[in-house]
């Protein structure tokens, strides 16, 4: 069984190995150690990459090598494996053995040095962290289970059994950070059975053989097989971004470390931006842009009633008893369109609104009681690459076509005047 080295020490970046097993695999080689440093993808968090070379190559020299510069994957492999350094493309864990997925093989027997992505492995180090600590404070002081965790690449999301309101949340996020400033020491132990049965420790399922409890002074003691960091300062700031309803509980999208750096950055970056447009203070802007917000709100509402006078007016000009009546518009609403409409047919035996423009097309409503309106949509469809349909006296829809073929179509209907 492979010697996993990320539990005795989780910063060791680079070990040396001898090959095992060597085979082809969908996608590269499954290769099996007799020690690695390498995390399986497990337990919400993803799999170490990096490189694996003989132990001859100078160490160092594979993990910034462009792949064209690789070894090519060649039939004739020495007999000694020394094909050069192979990109590790995955890892996993199998039958109790760590499965590395290379793009090269090697020999078994052969002696190996790996190189783990170590930019990779710390942010997955403090992120898994830092989800302990912001986790079992919720836990502890709302109530709650962890449900779910996913560590991505760009975010982490934690599930808990219950809803959370936004002082909650704002509230553990404050505490986990606390807990980051103390710096506490973050232990990864392996109980025996009598201590084990005396601890309130957190899990998802139940557990078998040897359980390994990780430990945040004050925060947290979760069974757990991630990698982390060795005290709680290292994890960097903590910050949840978003919540969601799921599963009758709630879903926390949360930033750790440098991903929280950043995006503190460009939210800074942002407010600035806002403030200079604004001509305002950076801790005025809240106010600034609730009051453009009540201002648009006005002209909003002082448009709207200019656009149905103005609507109005076109209704007044129609004839009482006119045959027909179409018109063309470019921003109506829908319920806009079907008023018109509406009003229009008062007046006539066949009205009709278009809004739109010949790069997108037209929405339409056509309201009569003279025809069959719903045979005449289909038709319409039918003629001008349209959709849509209704049942008498309206129709509604919409048409991929320009204003000169719908005027062509309804001109030969007999139902345009000129």
């Amino acid at each position: 069984m492979t010697e996993r080295i990320y539990y005795e020490d989780a910063y060791q970046a680079a070990f040396d190995a001898r090959v095992e097993r060597c085979e082809p695999a969908e996608g590269g080689y499954a290769l099996i150690l007799d020690r690695t440093a390498f995390y399986p993808e497990g337990g919400g968090q993803p799999c170490d990459l990096g490189v694996i070379i003989p132990s001859d190559m100078p160490c160092g020299s594979a993990a910034d090598m462009p792949a064209d510069e690789l070894c090519e994957p060649a039939a004739d492999v020495p007999a000694d494996g020394s094909c050069g350094p192979a990109r590790v493309l995955d890892v996993q864990e199998k039958d109790g053995e760590v499965v590395h997925l290379t793009d090269r093989p090697f020999a078994p027997g052969s002696a190996v040095r790996g190189e783990i992505d170590w930019v990779r492995r710390l942010t997955h180090m403090r992120e898994h962290s830092g989800e302990h600590i912001l986790s079992g404070i919720i836990c502890r002081t709302f109530d709650c289970s962890n449900v779910g965790f996913h560590m991505g690449k760009d975010f982490v999301t934690v599930d808990f059994s219950r809803r959370l309101t936004e002082e909650e949340i704002r509230r553990a996020q404050r505490m986990a950070n606390e807990k980051v400033l103390e710096d506490v020491e973050i232990r990864a132990e392996y109980p025996d059975a009598q201590t084990l049965r005396s601890l309130e420790y957190r899990s998802k399922k139940e557990l078998t053989g040897d359980i390994r409890i990780v430990t945040v002074p004050g925060a947290d003691c979760c069974a757990c097989c991630g990698t982390h960091v060795r005290r709680t300062g290292e994890v960097g700031p903590i910050c949840v971004t978003g919540s969601e309803h799921f599963r009758g509980g709630v879903r926390l999208t949360v930033l750790i470390g440098e991903k929280a750096l950043a995006d503190g950055e460009k939210k800074a970056d942002n407010i600035a931006a806002i403030s200079a447009l604004l001509s305002v203070k950076p801790d005025r802007t809240a106010e600034a842009v609730e009051k453009l917000q009540e201002s648009m709100n006005a002209l909003r509402l002082e448009y709207g009633a200019l656009k149905m006078r103005l609507l109005e007016q076109k209704v007044e000009a129609v004839r009482d008893g006119q045959a027909a009546c179409v018109l063309f518009e470019r921003d109506l609403t829908a319920a806009e369109a079907r008023k018109l409409a509406d009003r229009l047919r008062e007046k006539t035996g066949f009205a009709a609104v278009f809004c739109g423009d010949d790069q997108k097309g037209y929405q339409y409503v056509i309201i009569s009681e003279a025809i069959d309106v719903s045979a005449f949509g289909r038709e319409l469809n039918r003629a001008l690459n349209g959709r849509g349909g209704g049942r008498s006296p309206m129709i509604q829809g919409s048409l991929c076509t320009k204003r000169e073929e719908i005027e062509i179509f309804l001109r030969g209907k007999g139902l345009l005047e000129l």
